[in-house]
């Protein structure tokens, strides 16, 4: 078949393996590459050096595959519209009223990680093309790898970036993982998404609870509740605290609040119900065997068992709640210095909070 052939039956076989979205990006230089290195030189990467080792790579496909001629970019949404956002600034499932203490944690890790489960999708998309063009080569790229994916999503018509640094799409919103197949056979390009439809709207910056957003467009990583939760392997800023209120691990606020986030259909990314009911202080409990084995193929194994119970002890002095004092006084003793740090600083806040009662 020819190449607008392949690249139709190409978009048919990623809709049947559930990517919404489709879109062909020719295989250059990317544009924003000069914008990323001024974003790293302004610190605003943080502790993620893994960013910096990388940097040059990210130049150019080239750098992950070689030769690369087409990039097919795609999107796998995790998220549905307005029934379960409502407006304004919507929950997300959680909290879930089956879990004693309110905790939320971010949308896309509600379920298996998603890492695996898009690189299985795009090896089979990168073996069907293979054994239709001989000769030809691909290879699927999901996060990991040194591609700015943003960049060549917009470029192959997916959307445009919005001020929280999102890509947004006009029907789908923003709810959704990107994911590359890089190949070396020649595809016709799509069109590029060229114009932003933000408009004036400031909700996701003015939302923001730790002020992360030091201009639309720019997101400075050291404040975002995302990386503070995941990335972050030391203690967390004592100023950022009592901001993160009851995120557990990552945060949706800033696309929470997008109007466009009202229109997005559902997704096909399963949810793990017992990742709807996570009490913090039954988390303070796990020793490190336990912790693999409960989150063991979710995304919320980035973490490790130090930096989730951290997270779980901030949550709990950010809540108010005196029922959490015995699990924080027993966290306060554990082998871990974080913990035990972050254990310290939330009885020391809830006992401030119950004395002024």
């Amino acid at each position: 078949m020819n190449a607008v052939q392949l690249a139709a039956e190409l978009r048919e076989r990623s809709l049947a393996h559930g990517f919404g979205l489709f879109g062909i990006a020719p295989a250059t230089d990317a544009e924003g590459f000069d914008r990323f290195g001024d974003w790293l030189d302004a610190g605003y990467a943080g502790e993620m050096a893994y960013l910096h080792e990388r940097r040059e790579q990210r130049r150019n496909p080239a750098g992950i595959l070689e030769p690369v001629r087409s990039v097919v970019m795609l999107g796998f949404e995790y998220g549905s519209g307005s029934g379960d956002r409502g407006s304004g600034f919507a929950e997300s499932p959680i909290p879930d009223p089956r879990s004693p203490i309110p905790v939320r944690v971010a949308r896309y890790a509600l379920g298996p990680d998603y890492h695996r489960l898009l690189w299985d999708k795009l090896n089979d998309l990168a073996a069907w093309l293979e054994a239709e063009v001989p000769g030809s080569r691909a290879k699927g790229a999901a996060d990991t790898a040194p591609l700015l994916e943003r960049d060549f999503a917009r470029r192959a018509g997916l959307g445009w970036f919005g001020k929280n640094t999102m890509l947004i799409d006009k029907h789908r919103g923003s709810f959704f993982f990107l994911a590359a197949l890089l190949t070396s056979v020649e595809l016709p390009a799509s069109e590029p998404h060229t114009p932003s439809h933000c408009g004036t709207c400031t909700a996701c910056l003015d939302a923001c609870p730790t002020g992360a957003f030091p201009e639309p467009g720019v997101l400075d990583a050291r404040k975002c509740i995302s990386y503070l939760t995941i990335e972050l392997r030391g203690s967390i800023p004592l100023e950022l605290r009592e901001s993160m209120g009851g995120w557990l691990f990552g945060c949706d606020v800033c696309q929470d609040v997008c109007p466009w986030n009202r229109k997005g259909e559902p997704g096909a990314f399963p949810t793990n119900p017992e990742l709807l009911a996570l009490d913090p202080v039954e988390l303070l409990s796990l020793d490190d065997a336990e912790f693999r084995r409960r989150f063991r193929g979710t995304s919320l194994m980035r973490t490790k068992r130090t930096g989730l119970l951290r997270n779980a002890a901030i949550v709990l002095g950010n809540t108010g709640d005196a029922s959490a004092v015995p699990a924080l006084e027993k966290a306060s003793g554990d082998g871990d210095e974080m913990i035990r740090e972050a254990a310290e600083w939330a009885l020391t806040r809830l006992r401030q909070r119950l004395s002024s009662v």
